[in-house]
């Protein structure tokens, strides 16, 4: 039996049928599955029949020592386009001697994995990581943004960064914080791997490059619009937040509707060229447009906490504060913690810790004006965030503390959309 073949699996007192895959190890089968999931059987232990052979062309995976690396062509008329892959699922494949999904492929592969992007713009492939999401950390975020500097220094018309989502929202405001960038810096991944007959993967790349061919030059994150295949979201990489844990439409921009979005069944037309993306994308607010400035100050001081309240909690939790370059905290409301935790503040403010005062809710803005407590902490010294996402702030935070003469002035100014002037109902 070689892969594509149909063939019919026993074992114990499981019966499947599907299409053979290639299998990343000799003792397992893996088995394409007429409804889309692939599983994985001991080989050792299952008893095959192959009802019908070479019903579908397989092909191997690429291996790179022989030479056989994904090809990509260019075209003097398309606009060249940087994938900069981090890992996560987008970039991610399947391990079946343990099911887990494990991050794996570098950029060059997905153009392998997603053939619709072919035709779209001419490519170059860059690996700056191979990690799930979890795993990234402010040293990353600095290697990240020095690779998409490069990559626009280079001549890229824009940049598409792979990436898992679980932390996304904290690497694309990061991004932009760190860069001032006249191309698109559009950030993507998956909510399910590819052997999954939901994934997202392909419509997310897609409009991810769409968008990078756009006249939108700012950090924005492009996701599924909402859970058909119709259009995804561009979300401004300082408003937006993961809301949900499997969705594919898990990010929301906080605050309002998302900065614009791509009409998939548009971007994916025949003929598609370098207009497609002005035919596909709608921005409904003010953005940035492509310019000719580029430019980077990757310091990030790696040492601010965020901390939430929560009621009840030891004022000596915070303890771990002490050294901290500065400090987000997540209060209640309005901007609240115990009045317990005022004191704690007062000695971080005072040793010249810079401490923020977010809020847990996902609307409306920090006032520490209205109630006692929250005057009892400005009096301490605490920094009002606004409306500022407490995960936006801490990274903002990391930036200011390590560039700015003037943190609480720069905390308080809008710097790449992550304050608004006024809080507004979704609309």
């Amino acid at each position: 039996m070689n892969p594509g073949d149909r063939v019919r699996v026993e074992r114990a007192d499981v019966t499947n049928e599907g299409v053979l895959m290639p299998s990343s190890t000799a003792e397992h089968l893996v088995i394409k599955l007429d409804g889309g999931y692939n599983v994985g059987v001991d080989r050792e232990a299952a008893s095959v029949d192959v009802l019908e052979s070479d019903v579908h062309v397989v092909d191997d995976e690429p291996d790179p020592e022989a030479g056989d690396v994904s090809e990509i062509t260019f075209d003097d008329d398309l606009p060249t386009i940087s994938l900069i892959s981090t890992g996560g699922t987008i970039a991610s494949t399947v391990d079946y001697r343990t099911g887990a999904v494990t991050a794996r492929f570098d950029a060059e592969d997905v153009l392998r994995a997603v053939p619709d992007l072919a035709g779209r713009a001419n490519y170059r492939g860059r690996v700056v990581a191979n990690i799930l999401s979890e795993n990234m950390d402010p040293a990353i975020w600095q290697d990240l943004a020095q690779a998409v500097h490069e990559e626009i220094a280079a001549g890229a018309d824009g940049v598409v960064v792979m990436h898992g989502t679980d932390t996304m929202q904290y690497s694309a405001a990061a991004l932009s914080f760190i860069l001032e960038t006249p191309v698109p810096i559009v950030l993507t991944g998956s909510q399910r791997s590819a052997d999954r007959p939901s994934s997202d993967n392909v419509m997310n790349a897609v409009c991810a490059v769409e968008a990078a061919k756009s006249d939108c030059a700012e950090v924005l994150v492009c996701m599924h619009a909402d859970e058909s295949d119709d259009a995804c979201a561009l979300h401004r990489g300082t408003r937006v937040r993961k809301n949900h844990t499997s969705r594919r439409d898990a990010f929301e921009t906080v605050g309002a509707k998302p900065l614009g979005e791509i009409d998939y069944e548009t971007a994916t037309e025949d003929g598609s060229d370098g207009a497609v993306a002005d035919e596909a994308i709608t921005l409904r607010r003010e953005y940035a447009s492509r310019g000719e400035t580029l430019d980077i100050e990757p310091d990030l001081a790696a040492d601010v906490e965020l901390a939430t309240f929560a009621p009840g909690m030891d004022p000596a939790a915070w303890e771990y504060l002490e050294d901290a370059a500065g400090v987000v905290v997540a209060g209640t409301g309005l901007g609240h913690v115990h009045t317990d935790l005022i004191p704690r503040i007062e000695a971080l403010v005072d040793d010249g810790t810079p401490v923020v005062m977010t809020s847990q809710c996902l609307e409306g803005r920090v006032c520490d004006r209205v109630y006692d407590t929250g005057r009892d902490l400005l009096d301490a010294g605490v920094i009002e965030g606004g409306d500022m996402l407490p995960e936006t702030a801490m990274v903002k935070l990391m930036w200011a503390v390590a560039n700015a003469d003037d943190v609480a002035g720069t905390m308080r100014t809008s710097l790449a959309g992550e304050l608004t002037a006024e809080s507004r109902p979704w609309r």
